[in-house]
């Protein structure tokens, strides 16, 4: 079939109506994150003072630990289920989603067992001050009662997605937003709960997106059961165990940076704690626009991977990149033009503005450094090519650990933001440099 395919198949057109008709869904879905967490941000912001920003962000960090850590449960269930869905494979299809849906919910039950040395753990990790390590405890305490739900809905969102299905996944994204904004309002400031209400509305909002998502899959799809012989054996179990330890390795060390980030950030003070973690929701926002490409990236790549049709791969690849150049661009003027009055709508504390003000010119350049990245993790993905996306993670990381170590005795906060630009840089450029070798067999 790779050898007989039509220029119908690999021309631009139908091309990027595909990638614009999976992109704009799966960008809305992906708003989720960023809003739930913005949404905790703006909230806090408004409290009174920096220490309330402060533990949201060290609150937010502490999940970003455990659920990044575990994001191939989303990223190999795309891949894979694309993958089945391009060779028009049910079974494979079904088998992926119940792998992937035991492993989650096996991994949030256990971090609500081992709740209370986690959160020890991570605040001892971060090094933060007291007040704001109490708070950072208690929405840590609350919130991890919706582990299950959120590792679940990683792998229904992969799942849809493979089966090149975003809008389920915006919808309920749609749903998820209003449920948080609406119980943590209410919760916050009409009963004054504080960081304790705004835990609350972030559970409950989990929880329901995930149970809308196994309605929808059950009415939708209805993907029977294809026997624990099947799904816990064979190398399908094999291959999945495979891409999703590479997956797994790799974000070990995106968490890694991140951590380090915000440790450092937190042995600054409170201030600047609070002024990077107002910053970085400006890389947030960026990061799960791009990946609305990068997740059709996955679906895409896999389909075209599944189904042998290669010129239609190569195509996609080409027309991906462009259209996230585009997008970093866009968001780099709006940054450059609207950044400070966004910030401004996050927060009103007049000095934690001040301090953000004085790094901005970094979260401004960001888009350009990192889009590359974003787009070439989806391809790669798609393609299950973890490998390589594992050792590009790991030149990375050494290059952000380097930087910082030469910057920081001068720079400081100034040296943080530079490795972590040097980071996303250099992802960008040895995904590239392997994608350009041209055929799955190089870079798989």
């Amino acid at each position: 079939m790779a050898e007989h395919e039509s220029s119908t198949d690999s021309s631009v057109k139908p091309l990027l109506h595909n990638i614009i008709a999976l992109s704009l869904p799966a960008i809305a879905s992906n708003l989720v994150t960023p809003l739930l967490g913005m949404t905790d941000v703006a909230i806090a912001g408004h409290l009174g003072g920096a220490v309330f920003l402060a533990a949201i962000a060290v609150g937010g960090n502490m999940f970003n630990l455990l659920y990044w850590l575990f994001g191939f449960l989303r990223m190999g269930s795309s891949g894979l289920t694309a993958q089945a869905f391009g060779a028009d494979d049910k079974m494979r299809q079904a088998t992926v989603l119940y792998q992937a849906l035991t492993v989650a919910l096996a991994i949030g039950v256990a971090f609500i067992i081992m709740r209370t040395p986690l959160c020890g753990m991570l605040l001892d990790m971060m090094e933060v001050e007291h007040r704001a390590a109490a708070m950072a405890a208690e929405y840590f305490m609350t919130l991890i009662w919706g582990a299950p739900a959120m590792l679940g809905s990683f792998v229904m969102a992969g799942w849809f997605l493979g089966m090149q299905n975003s809008k389920v996944t915006m919808w309920i994204s749609v749903l998820t937003v209003i449920v948080n904004i609406a119980v943590s309002l209410t919760l916050t400031l009409a009963l004054d709960l504080g960081i304790y209400g705004l835990a609350l509305g972030t559970l409950s909002a989990q929880w329901i997106g995930f149970t809308a998502s196994v309605i929808v899959c059950g009415l939708k799809y209805i993907p029977s059961f294809p026997g624990f012989r099947t799904v816990f054996a064979g190398t399908d179990l094999l291959k999945f165990f495979r891409i999703n330890t590479d997956i797994f390795l790799r974000t070990l060390c995106l968490v890694g940076v991140t951590l380090w980030f915000t440790r450092t950030g937190a042995m600054q003070g409170n201030e600047t704690l609070a002024a990077n973690a107002l910053l970085m929701q400006l890389f947030t926002l960026f990061s799960f626009f791009m990946d609305g490409f990068a997740f059709s990236a996955e679906a895409i790549c896999g389909k075209y991977s599944g189904a042998g049709r290669h010129q239609a791969l190569k195509q996609a690849c080409r027309l991906l990149i462009l259209t996230s150049a585009t997008l970093a661009l866009i968001f780099t003027v709006g940054y450059a033009t609207l950044g400070t009055a966004l910030l401004e709508i996050l927060c009103d504390d007049l000095s934690t503005l001040a301090a953000a003000r004085e790094y901005e010119v970094w979260a401004i350049s960001i888009p350009l450094a990192g889009f590359m990245a974003f787009v070439c993790d989806g391809i790669f993905i798609g393609l299950t090519a973890t490998r390589s996306m594992l050792l590009s993670m790991l030149c990375a990381t050494a290059v952000y650990f380097t930087v910082y170590m030469l910057a920081w005795p001068t720079m400081h906060n100034h040296g943080l933001w530079l490795a972590f630009l040097c980071y996303l840089a250099v992802r960008g450029l040895l995904l590239a440099l392997l994608l350009a070798k041209g055929s799955r067999g190089e870079v798989a």
